[in-house]
């Protein structure tokens, strides 16, 4: 798994590596949420949020980006989908893994939502203490 991280890291599609805005998604390592809750800060932050995945985390990518479409706080701008070469160490050719990058914007209901999401949060918080 480590090979196919250092491909994805080293990958060179002739666009801006380094958007600030993508969140790459691993079906191993983070809780579904985790991306969930994720996604919503950086749509705080940037409007806008891609997405990405590769091979079995693609499923994980999906769903979260439903989550978030479900509950009203984000539209899908753009969804694309296509096949990389990864290097593969312990076979010694490159290995074609499927990707996808799902693009979404803030819905109008966003600020709302959150706005409504940290308040029920506080109140949880402030009951606990009692």
């Amino acid at each position: 798994m480590e090979g196919i991280t250092e491909g994805v890291n080293s990958m060179s599609l002739g666009v801006d590596n380094e958007k600030k805005n993508r969140i790459q998604v691993s079906n191993t390592k983070k809780p579904l949420f985790f991306y969930v809750n994720l996604a919503k800060r950086y749509m705080q932050q940037y409007t806008d949020v891609e997405l990405s995945a590769l091979g079995m985390a693609i499923a994980t990518v999906v769903t979260v980006a439903e989550i978030l479409k479900n509950n009203g706080f984000a539209v899908e701008k753009k969804i694309m989908t296509m096949t990389v070469d990864i290097k593969d160490d312990s076979r010694g050719r490159p290995v074609q893994k499927a990707k996808i990058e799902i693009t979404l914007a803030k819905s109008d209901k966003f600020d709302e939502l959150m706005a409504a999401a940290n308040e029920e949060k506080e109140a949880a918080e402030a009951q606990e203490q009692n």
